[in-house]
């Protein structure tokens, strides 16, 4: 059994990893109805020719490193403020325990659920038999086009790398 499971583990990662590798930079974004920590439902038309978003995938809600992505998103709520997007973070927790999560930590931006997993699956960050999320965020203008797609993802600084990254895609500004 042990032995079957050792072979079985890398086999679901990599077929994790196949399906991301299918979804590239350019591309349109795949297409999600999530609902959000504030009881509202989000779905990519809602963006659509409107403004750009940020999905921010997380494993799970109340781990330590998901914690502190959420802390810094917190804390970085002001320099993501200065541009005209929606920044979200997603996991594949209930809506109820990512509603916790986000008052918990006193959170700034909305925290979507996606419990069946199939947005993850879309977007190729469904990990281990889809029982969490892998830590990839995904930057998508506001013609639903992918821009950028962050697999290397350090919790400690998320909300400041996101500015950054926003700036550096050229994302709009708001307005003065």
């Amino acid at each position: 059994m042990l032995r079957t499971t050792s072979r079985l583990v890398p086999a679901l990662l990599l077929a994790a990893s196949a399906l991301a590798a299918d979804l590239a930079v350019g591309q349109k974004a795949p297409d999600f109805t999530l609902q959000g920590s504030d009881g509202k439902s989000y779905r990519l038309a809602d963006f659509a020719g409107k403004r750009g978003f940020v999905l921010a995938w997380f494993p799970r809600a109340f781990t330590p490193g998901c914690t502190a992505e959420l802390g810094s998103l917190r804390d970085g709520a002001d320099a993501i403020a200065a541009y005209d997007v929606d920044v979200f973070m997603v996991s594949t927790d209930p809506p109820e325990r990512n509603a916790e999560f986000a008052k918990s930590q006193n959170a700034k931006h909305v925290l979507l659920s996606d419990p069946d997993g199939a947005a993850a699956e879309a977007y190729g960050v469904a990990g281990s038999g889809g029982l969490f999320a892998q830590r990839w965020t995904f930057y998508v203008d506001r013609n639903g086009v992918l821009r950028a797609i962050d697999q290397s993802v350090e919790t400690a600084t998320a909300g400041s790398d996101i500015a950054k990254k926003l700036g550096e895609l050229g994302f709009p500004k708001k307005s003065q």
